[in-house]
């Protein structure tokens, strides 16, 4: 097989080219930038493009596929030549679908958990030693790749809504045909995308018609719009499987979980992971993975990359960083590690910086979403503003729609540094929430220090 991809340099791309050269493949590539770490992950597999920018000479007609990554436009060069030599081209999704479907498909779809989940199933399959391949959106401890593409008979996805390419604007989910499927969720999102609530939920009913007959969708029964989703729903020829919180106890800050007759104490913690280890539960048992098997994987299990992940720690404070972003995620996130510290302070910081969370239409979606913590602060920068060509956001509109009363607002990051400075630590817990970087604020290194000082 000889592929070539379109923007190597993607995150998960540049992942999917590593393994299908580790496949055997004959791989290529092209991309007009590439960054830290796909740089140096490509040039240690010998897939570092010469030289950055777009080759039309590297269309050639002796090509098996052209994989398209989401950094590549319509009008790339490249594309218009596969076009003309009538090559297949695919996003990502379709070639991962391509290459497994002679593999049972798991698919983990939903507005929030979808990479914890994945995270947990891996664990466990790989703890039960079953031979799978996966494709998960974060860094997991215990495997070196987030994309594994062998010849195994399972393949683990994690299912995103977000559009598949440049040119196939219809959600990546929609491409993956789960024998077995989980949605962990519908909260709106991606309003750049989805304009309204009803469009977005839209993407899930579609979602739950591309299983396969004879599937399974294990569903979280405690999202309300999700239960109507699955009540409106025509499908005969699928397993409908509830999943909710599982018995469970808290104390001295460390939760023990029950599944079946076995027990376990976990290293995660609170409702929304709770949840997202109930789902996982229910996929392993569908691979024939027993209780007590499950919960003694799950009790080694520390989470995925920036997910709810502890970044230091002594005897009086915590810290911990977190990808949410979405209302829904940032509300689970200040609730969990306030259930699991009910006696300390909660101080929390929060970066708008996606394309939903700097749109002052959406603003409102945050209300309450910061409640529990103590003290709190909105930070956004007007360099994120200008990247996504977006109009200014005034403090005010912020704080209205968060509407917390001693929610601090800060736009500069000497601003955010001050104020993290002015607090005393003590008894405390700290929430770190972005998926961008402060500005470029060290969150990491000032946690070292609050909590060595």
């Amino acid at each position: 097989m000889k592929v070539h991809f379109i923007s190597i340099g993607g995150s998960v791309m540049h992942q999917l080219a590593i393994a299908l050269k580790r496949k055997g493949y004959e791989v290529t590539g092209t991309d007009d930038e590439i960054f830290e770490p796909s740089y140096s992950n490509l040039e240690k597999e010998g897939l570092l493009p010469k030289s950055m920018g777009w080759n039309p000479d590297a269309i050639v007609p002796e090509l098996d596929a052209v994989i398209l990554g989401m950094h590549a436009k319509n009008d790339n060069p490249e594309i218009e030549k596969a076009r003309k030599l009538q090559l297949s081209i695919y996003s990502f999704p379709e070639y991962i679908y391509h290459e497994s479907m002679a593999k049972t498909r798991v698919v983990v779809g939903g507005s929030h958990g979808k990479t914890t989940t994945t995270s947990m199933m891996m664990h466990v399959l790989k703890a039960a030693q079953k031979n799978f391949d996966y494709l998960v959106g974060a860094r997991l401890s215990g495997f070196e790749q987030s994309v594994s593409i062998t010849n195994a008979p399972i393949i683990v996805c994690e299912g995103d809504e977000y559009p598949a390419s440049a040119i196939e604007k219809r959600p990546k989910f929609h491409f993956l045909f789960p024998h077995v499927a989980v949605i962990t969720g519908i909260a709106w999102d991606h309003i750049n995308v989805f304009p309204t609530l009803e469009n977005y939920i839209e993407q899930f009913r579609i979602f739950l018609d591309k299983i396969e007959p004879g599937g399974l969708l294990i569903y979280n029964e405690t999202d309300e719009i999700l239960k109507q989703l699955i009540a409106d729903s025509k499908r005969e020829d699928i397993v409908f499987q509830p999943y909710g919180i599982p018995a469970h106890t808290v104390n001295s800050g460390k939760t023990t979980i029950k599944i079946e007759d076995a027990e376990g104490e976990l290293e995660i913690f609170g409702n929304h992971n709770l949840l997202n280890l109930h789902a996982a539960w229910y996929v392993c048992k569908h691979f024939k993975i027993d209780a007590a098997t499950f919960v003694h994987a799950m009790s080694t299990f520390t989470g995925a990359s920036k997910r709810l992940e502890k970044i230091a720690e002594n005897d009086g404070t915590i810290v911990y960083r977190d990808f949410a972003h979405a209302p829904s995620k940032v509300k689970a996130t200040m609730e969990a590690v306030k259930q699991q510290y009910p006696g300390r302070k909660l101080i929390a910081v929060f970066e708008l910086h996606t394309f939903s969370s700097l749109n002052k239409d959406f603003m409102n979606e945050y209300k309450g979403a910061m409640d529990e913590a103590d003290e709190a602060a909105v930070f956004y920068s007007k360099h994120a503003l200008e990247l996504k060509r977006m109009p200014q956001l005034s403090k005010e509109v912020v704080f209205d729609g968060f509407a917390k009363e001693n929610l601090k607002v800060l736009t500069d990051k000497s601003e955010l540094i001050n104020w993290l400075n002015n607090h005393q630590y003590q008894n405390t817990s700290v929430v770190f929430m972005s998926s961008g970087n402060y500005d470029g604020v060290d969150v990491t290194g000032f946690a070292t220090r609050m909590t060595t000082a």
